[in-house]
């Protein structure tokens, strides 16, 4: 089993940057991917962006070119660098492990974005 740690989330302006960061620990073998979804109050989950173990990686369409991924493979850890934020961005930001040993989540990190 794997487990994954958000962290990195809190209150910004609109127009700043924060970056999140996800630990993953356990046993982890093989090709993986590590992604970023968020949730807003009454809407559906969903994917921000993704990276998998070889380095490909994929975003949703309303935040290319303001938000990176990235990883490093020795620390098991992913970053979700996001710039130019948005009130709309505004959402439980989760960690997401797809890998060897199944599907983990984490708790999620809030990040808020005033106008």
């Amino acid at each position: 089993q794997v487990q994954v740690v958000e962290s990195g989330g809190g209150l910004v302006q609109a127009g700043g940057s924060l970056r999140l960061s996800c630990a993953a620990s356990g046993i982890i073998i093989g090709i993986n991917t590590l992604g970023w979804y968020r949730q807003a109050p009454g809407k559906q989950r969903e994917l921000v962006a993704s990276i998998a173990s070889g380095g490909s990686t994929n975003y949703a369409g309303s935040v290319k070119g303001r938000f990176t991924i990235s990883r490093d493979n020795a620390k098991n850890t992913v970053y979700l660098q996001m710039n130019s934020l948005e009130p709309d961005d505004t959402a439980v930001y989760y960690c997401k492990y797809i890998g060897g040993g199944g599907t983990s989540w984490g708790q999620g990190t809030q990040v808020t974005v005033s106008s």
